[in-house]
């Protein structure tokens, strides 16, 4: 959402449109409730100061830190009110983007995972 009312002081048509900014909030619940509820592998005989952190895990900590430190810069430029230029706004709303996008990618990793460790 602060992403969005940052982009919102472009002043472009498209970005200060009502469903633009209600899409990419459900774009945002969606990417978190996908990349932040992986599920979780079956214990499979290791002992447990030797499992490992897979991809799916990597993925979505580093979307989640992306995203995050986009909304972060979105909400200091409101709070604060700081002039700047309408190229630091596009880049912090394609760091969001690509944030929430590594999210969803990391839980599709894991739900695949998933299906193929059940042997489905």
């Amino acid at each position: 959402m602060y992403v969005a009312a940052a982009l919102m002081r472009l002043e472009h048509e498209l970005f200060g449109s009502g469903w633009f900014i209600l899409l990419m909030m459900l774009y945002g619940a969606f990417s978190f409730y996908i990349g932040i509820d992986l599920p979780r592998h079956r214990a499979q005989g290791l002992p447990e100061e030797r499992s490992h952190t897979d991809a799916a895990e990597i993925f979505s900590a580093a979307g989640t830190f992306v995203a995050a430190i986009a909304a972060f810069l979105s909400v200091s430029m409101i709070v604060v009110d700081q002039v700047v230029s309408h190229g630091s706004i596009v880049v912090i709303a394609c760091c969001w983007a690509i944030g929430s996008s590594v999210q969803i990618a990391a839980g599709t990793i894991a739900r695949n995972y998933m299906v193929e460790a059940d042997g489905g």
